[in-house]
């Protein structure tokens, strides 16, 4: 036998043999993610993405001040189906001095596709009682629901800031009571999840444009809700502004600024707070984390003539901001 007859012999085994392997080693198909966390680094300031899961909206008729035609077309454009998944995302902060975790996803309160906050939380090495303050963005659920589990403080030693206009809008009874009644269930949420702090003497306000805490600042971009603010975290000449819901997906409303969705308190001021916060955005080129932009959810807001476009983060393993 020569060399060449050697090689020939030895391929073809070594074929037969994987072969052989591949069909004995076939496995369940497991079709679970990994619990979703990506780390970054603003000037020296650890910044961690949380995945609270992603559920499929049917935004063609969620959205407002458009068309459910123009929306699919919008989306398909952009290889988008409807329904569309729809990140919920939360942003944890680590100062160094303490743990501050911007926005709380949604516990238990739409259904088992989210909820995952705690387990991401849990991947990316930290646990509930080791966060010292939760800011809030807004009180939807979707953004206060984990701050309970079975109706206790999951956070058991944090404090929770919110706009005192969110606070004076959700928690009174009066507003409830006027609220149309799809719409009543947002108030008996609030309190829910902000009742147990409050109890507690844990939760607190702050005013329109203030900072929550030393080293963050907000803006007061109204209309989603009263009080909803977006959270600025800057270390030197690094700056991230974290959304909360100026955006509900990545696609339809950077192109058409105007486009509402079901859940603005104030439809026609939320465009407008949409419209201020792509401009200042775009303009001044910081980073930007939306709670409902594909997971991570950060990225840039570009110009594109008299519209604009969201371009994301690339992916790096040194997690540079």
């Amino acid at each position: 036998m020569d060399r060449r007859d050697f090689l020939t012999m030895s391929a073809a085994s070594l074929f037969t043999t994987t072969t052989s392997s591949a069909v004995h080693a076939a496995a369940t198909p497991v079709r679970t993610q990994a619990p979703g966390f990506y780390r970054l680094d603003l000037g020296g300031t650890e910044i961690t993405a949380l995945s609270d899961g992603s559920i499929p909206v049917p935004l063609d008729s969620l959205y407002s001040n458009t068309t459910p035609a123009r929306v699919r077309t919008v989306l398909d454009h952009a290889f988008i189906g409807s329904p569309a998944d729809l990140s919920v995302n939360a942003y944890l902060v680590n100062t160094g001095d303490r743990l501050v975790l911007i926005d709380a996803g949604t516990g238990r309160f739409l259904g088992p596709e989210l909820g995952l906050l705690p387990a991401a939380l849990q991947s990316a090495g930290y646990s509930p009682d080791q966060v010292d303050d939760v800011i809030l963005t807004h009180v939807h659920a979707d953004h206060s629901g984990g701050l309970i589990l079975d109706g206790r403080p999951l956070f058991g030693n944090a404090t929770v800031h919110v706009n005192n206009r969110e606070i004076g809008y959700w928690l009174d009874r009066g507003q409830r009571t006027k609220a149309a009644d799809r719409d009543k269930h947002h108030f008996v949420e609030a309190e829910a999840c902000l009742g147990p702090y409050a109890a507690a003497q844990r939760l607190r306000g702050f005013s329109d444009n203030a900072d929550p805490l030393p080293g963050f600042g907000s803006i007061w971009l109204p209309g989603h809700t009263p009080g909803h603010s977006a959270i600025v975290v800057e270390r030197g000449t690094r700056k991230l502004v974290l959304w909360g819901d100026v955006t509900h997906g990545d696609v339809v409303q950077f192109g058409e600024p105007s486009v509402t969705i079901e859940f603005d308190v104030d439809p026609q001021q939320a465009a407008l707070s949409r419209a201020k916060a792509f401009a200042d955005a775009a303009e001044h080129r910081y980073w930007v984390a939306g709670a409902h932009i594909a997971f991570p959810g950060i990225g840039h807001v570009r110009r594109e003539k008299d519209m604009f476009g969201w371009v994301a983060k690339n992916f790096s393993r040194r997690g540079l901001l």
